[in-house]
């Protein structure tokens, strides 16, 4: 693996703001970044990069989406304080957050999520339990007042963006959020890098597929051409409870709570791992879903399966490893390369 070239990525698109909806910024990163290695990239109507790495025969696409939690403006309150309308955050893990709101024209004004009246020598319920209707982002403007915002541009629907706090310890582990899905669409980045550099590398014809609805249930719902006949998605491995894989290895998905994936592709992928001394781990997942069965259920004919970096503590403040993107990436190379 390219590691230097793969962290870099990671930390570029894990600092361009792109919670579901608000895509074209890290679209546009993704094009130039895969022009600039000499690829001929395009993207869908409705958000979204493809782009042919090359090769012959049996089409491969892989699937790794770009798209994150977030949540936008509800409304603004009568003291300037923001009401939040939740898309996929998880209220109990986002208080006390560093936002940026973005407005329709791309101004962009930084503020907090706190609970709301959140001084505990004020507030006798500062213990409540948190939700939506008890949260409310804290604008750093001198604002008080529903007027004051909108003077600012600020509206219903405006994207509020989390800051990511995006950390690589001494020690390899990385740290951030939205490395679901960031981190595994670095090593698609890698990988195109490696094939850019050495284009008779591929034992088959190989697509990328960076989705960015992923989070709402759509990504690859669209934009497959017909041809293909495998789908790998490229996600994120689960860490926990009654589940094998760490952070410093590359998981492989029997099944999710869609149902079982391809099981032949699925054994292509154990084969390979055995073959190369990857340090893997195969595990189900009870709360999950991927593009790969978003594809399906849209009616796509092909052939499915899921590996990913191991994450701990997902859609929170997540932790992976450095081992875990080498893993991924040595997987998939030995899957599509010579």
């Amino acid at each position: 693996m390219k590691q230097e070239y793969v962290l870099n990525q990671l930390k570029t698109l894990i600092g361009i703001d792109s919670p579901t909806g608000y895509y074209e910024n890290v679209q546009n990163y993704l094009m130039k970044e895969l022009e600039g290695m000499g690829f001929r990239p395009k993207h869908l109507r409705k958000g979204g990069v493809i782009v042919e790495l090359g090769g012959e025969g049996n089409p491969l696409m892989m699937l790794s989406h770009v798209d994150t939690l977030g949540c936008f403006v509800h409304y603004i309150k009568g003291d300037g304080r923001l009401a939040i309308s939740n898309q996929t955050l998880n209220p109990n893990n986002i208080e006390t957050e560093h936002v940026r709101v973005i407005t329709r024209d791309e101004r962009v004004y930084e503020g907090t999520i706190q609970l709301a009246n959140a001084s505990v020598h004020v507030n006798d319920d500062v213990n409540s339990p948190r939700s939506f209707q008890n949260l409310e982002v804290v604008l750093d403007e001198d604002v008080a007042s529903r007027e004051d915002v909108e003077k600012l541009g600020i509206c219903a629907g405006d994207v509020v963006a989390v800051e990511p706090r995006f950390v690589v310890t001494e020690k390899g582990y990385i740290k951030s959020r939205f490395l679901d899905d960031k981190a595994s669409a670095s090593v698609l980045l890698g990988i195109a890098k490696e094939v850019s550099e050495h284009p008779d590398c591929l034992k088959r014809n190989v697509w990328l597929f960076f989705t960015v609805y992923e989070e709402i249930g759509f990504g690859a719902s669209a934009g497959i051409p017909d041809f293909i006949e495998d789908l790998l998605a490229v996600d994120m491995g689960c860490v926990g409870e009654h589940l094998s894989c760490t952070e410093k290895q590359v998981s492989i998905c029997a099944k999710d709570n869609g149902g079982a994936y391809n099981r032949s592709m699925v054994k292509e992928l154990l084969d390979v791992a055995k073959e190369k001394n990857i340090d893997y781990a195969m595990d189900i997942y009870p709360h999950y879903g991927s593009d790969a069965g978003a594809a399906l259920r849209a009616g796509v004919d092909a052939r499915h399966a899921l590996i990913g970096p191991g994450v701990y503590a997902s859609h929170g403040y997540e932790r992976s490893h450095v081992d875990g993107l080498r893993q991924t990436f040595d997987l998939i190379a030995g899957y599509i390369m010579k």
